[in-house]
């Protein structure tokens, strides 16, 4: 092994989406950097991986990079992992980078899956431009919103119910899918505009929250009255989250013009 610092993806689920690259690379690694040592220990256990482990997680990384570096620079080969998926993505492993990148030190890639890809593919969104926002911060969304692409989220299965209702109110006119479990038995995506999905049975698991682009303008008024006569057979619900798709206004705004037609 060439020494240097090897960024290593793994299976965020399916442990047959390990590839075989990424084995070898952790078997013969002299060092394994593990976001949490127990997690890994059962990745290892699986495919073998006897190389010996040392803890580096969001708590401990500033105060174990320097001497991680130094041994690098020593001449040993190290691998960095996270519980799941590619390091660095809302997990440790970027500050080893930047670290090494600072001190002259190799780094190599060896790639893995993504929650954050994987999610944005299966929602159907947009994929031409999209921002990753990390974890969903509530103080945040307002001035989220003006992104006007793509949007993705990390979320919390205890607070997914509560971030529906918020972005109902913040981005109503804008479609979300909630993917859940990626690569695993129950792997699902919820597509929906918020309101829609405020009374939907609590989604549990690894999820990843994707946000449609904003509509791209508004209609005159004109153009929207035309539209509602044309929905209005429908229920006063569904036709008003259509009228918002459509037309570019707040569904909320939708909501008000067909209940006062």
């Amino acid at each position: 092994m060439q020494s240097g610092v090897y960024v290593v993806g793994t299976p965020i689920g399916n442990l047959s989406d390990m590839s075989p690259r990424a084995i070898e690379i952790l078997q013969n690694v002299d060092l394994i950097a593990a976001e949490d040592t127990r997690v890994f220990s059962k990745l290892a256990q699986h495919f073998d991986i006897k190389t010996k482990v040392v803890s580096c997680h969001e708590h401990n990384e500033r105060d174990v990079i320097d001497s991680l570096i130094e041994k690098v620079q020593s001449g040993i080969s190290l691998a960095t992992v996270s519980d799941a998926g590619m390091p660095a993505i809302s997990d440790p492993g970027f500050r080893l980078v930047r670290a090494a990148r600072m001190a002259g030190v190799p780094v190599y890639m060896v790639p893995g899956p993504t929650a954050v890809i994987s999610a944005l593919v299966l929602s159907g969104f947009p994929t031409d431009r999209f921002t990753f926002c990390g974890f969903f911060d509530e103080k945040k969304v307002r001035e989220d919103n003006k992104i006007r692409h793509t949007i993705i989220y990390y979320e919390s299965p205890n607070r997914i119910m509560d971030t529906i209702k918020t972005l109902a109110n913040v981005m109503p006119e804008r479609q979300i899918a909630i993917v859940r479990e990626i690569t695993k038995i129950h792997e699902e995506t919820i597509i929906g505009y918020p309101s829609d999905l405020m009374n939907i049975e609590p989604p549990r698991g690894e999820i990843v929250l994707v946000v449609a682009p904003a509509p791209d303008k508004k209609m005159s008024d004109e153009e929207i009255s035309e539209i509602v006569n044309d929905i209005v057979a429908n229920s006063t619900k569904s036709a008003a989250a259509q009228l918002a798709q459509m037309t570019g206004i707040s569904k909320k705004e939708a909501y008000k013009k067909l209940v006062n037609k």
